[in-house]
């Protein structure tokens, strides 16, 4: 049942965005749109109390439960950029809207780009080890806790790659091709 709720929530997000642009966009009505896209976060409520639930009906701790604490902790970290992305995209190519602005490709800018990115990454796997955390406390000692914990030791992974991609932009940035001044930025 989890699983088809995170499905679900997935296919909601996805929906929700698009009828939140739709409305503002396409129906001239940014402020129903808005409001369409304030729902967003209800998904989440909704997973993150069926899965306390389904854990305080005495449901063995598993990955399925780890999973739907990662999913939440994903939207909160990369949800509002991934909306503002789309946004970006559905407002230059249906509401004349100007072009998108695309990452820096060089120098100082690059690593900036990157270390923001990863904040968000890190953002994300934080939230989630959080909640994983939290179910460990929410289960007690009676419970087998492994696959919380397994999940927890992946978003450590999930840091670290995202600091180690940062990292080598600031101490290895990409130079821009000499005659080509100002182009790619």
């Amino acid at each position: 049942m989890i699983v088809t709720l995170i499905v679900l929530c997935e296919i909601g997000f996805w929906v929700l965005l698009a009828a939140g642009l739709a409305l503002r966009y396409v129906a001239r009505k940014p402020r129903l749109g808005a409001a369409v896209l304030l729902c967003e976060p209800l998904l989440e409520v909704v997973l993150l109390v069926v899965t306390a639930i389904d854990l305080k009906n005495g449901a063995e701790p598993d990955w399925k439960h780890g999973l739907a604490a990662v999913y939440i902790g994903f939207t909160v970290g990369l949800g509002h950029s991934t909306i503002r992305w789309v946004d970006a995209r559905v407002a230059h190519r249906f509401a004349g809207g100007p072009p998108p602005v695309r990452p820096p490709k060089y120098g100082r800018a690059r690593a900036v780009h990157e270390w923001r990115t990863a904040a968000r990454w890190t953002l994300a796997a934080v939230t989630a080890m959080a909640l994983l955390q939290a179910a460990v406390w929410y289960v007690g000692g009676d419970g087998d806790i492994g696959s919380l914990r397994m999940w927890q030791q992946k978003m450590l992974w999930v840091i670290g790659i995202n600091l180690v991609i940062a990292g080598s932009y600031t101490l290895f940035p990409k130079q821009e091709p000499k005659g080509r001044v100002g182009a790619g930025r």
